[in-house]
């Protein structure tokens, strides 16, 4: 791993601004960021990366490689949470395995907009159907694992139809769906006119809101760790796993290190918000003290610091 690239992450201002966010946590500062400015800047980030993909995605044409790209997408966030609920059973039961696996098959879009700005410092741009990507595979992952607790645990959940729409209709989904369907048909000089909104201001609002992310992260961690260490370590090993073996097998759809660097963060990522509501229906058995924080303070943290690092050079 090269030492300055992992230097330059790990001083990156948006990274600081979420171990600030740790810290004020833990020293139990009064630092507070609204919850509707944290929405709003959620949906801001959303925004700002699916209308810049589409307006890529616009000035390509669709290729094999597209195609393709969409399809290794989803087999990735199918696979992923199918081997990680068996690892998981045994220790943790059905339930748990089953959304803990969905959140490490699904990704983190606040994941991917981190490795947004990880590609502008090294001067790399990706193409603009890796948002559509990540978009997709949000929902194979929660109905893989909703299948999985229905054969293995027993119970009765809610039918798969409903699991299907509520993946689907998320609020963070369709946001990036929509804005990148937005900057797909939108005139080019009408597009151009809200450049300065779309790009200008977005790290710092990518500060802020990893500055809220921390301050969440520094709330859960206590009783997170109460879990014991086996819940730490594949929150530790599985992204770690799952991204570079998804930076190493990428060369097969593109020989493009951006779109590569990108495949790898999205295995690796965790989503902590698209599955959380989704399990909140699907699995209400299932302890949100685990695998929230298990996504949230664990994988998140080690992905921007020594994992997008790692994935870079294995893409490269």
């Amino acid at each position: 791993m090269d030492l300055r690239i992992l230097i330059s992450n790990l001083t990156n201002p948006t990274l600081l601004f979420f171990v600030l966010g740790i810290f004020a946590s833990r020293i139990k500062s009064d630092l507070e960021i609204p919850a509707s400015s944290a929405k709003f800047i959620s949906l801001y980030l959303l925004f700002s990366i699916g209308f810049n993909g589409g307006r890529e995605l616009a000035h390509s044409h669709f290729t094999a490689e597209i195609g393709w790209s969409l399809l290794f997408g989803v087999a990735v966030s199918s696979l992923i949470p199918a081997y990680s609920f068996f690892v998981l059973k045994r220790r943790l039961g059905a339930e748990n395995a089953g959304a803990i696996a969905a959140s490490y098959g699904s990704v983190s879009a606040v994941t991917f907009v981190a490795a947004v700005s990880f590609l502008d410092t090294q001067q790399l741009t990706f193409g603009g159907h890796m948002v559509a990507v990540m978009a997709l595979m949000e929902s194979p992952a929660i109905i893989v694992g909703v299948v999985l607790m229905m054969m293995f645990g027993g119970g009765k959940h809610m039918p798969i139809s409903q699991i299907v729409h509520h993946s689907v209709t998320n609020g963070s989904v369709l946001m990036i769906l929509g804005s990148l369907v937005i900057g797909f048909i939108a005139d080019e000089k009408m597009a151009v006119g809200i450049t300065p909104f779309t790009t200008d201001i977005f790290k710092g609002f990518l500060a802020i809101f990893l500055l809220e992310m921390g301050m969440v992260t520094g709330s859960k961690l206590t009783s997170f760790l109460q879990n014991g260490w086996f819940a730490i370590a594949f929150a530790v090993l599985a992204p770690l796993i799952n991204g570079s073996a998804a930076a190493i097998s990428s060369h097969l759809i593109s020989a493009d290190p951006g779109n590569r660097f990108m495949f790898a963060v999205l295995a690796a990522s965790a989503s902590y918000i698209a599955v959380p509501a989704a399990m909140r229906l699907a699995a209400p058995k299932a302890d949100p003290g685990l695998y929230i924080p298990m996504a949230l303070a664990v994988t998140f943290p080690l992905n921007i610091t020594v994992g997008m690092p790692l994935y870079f050079m294995l893409a490269s």
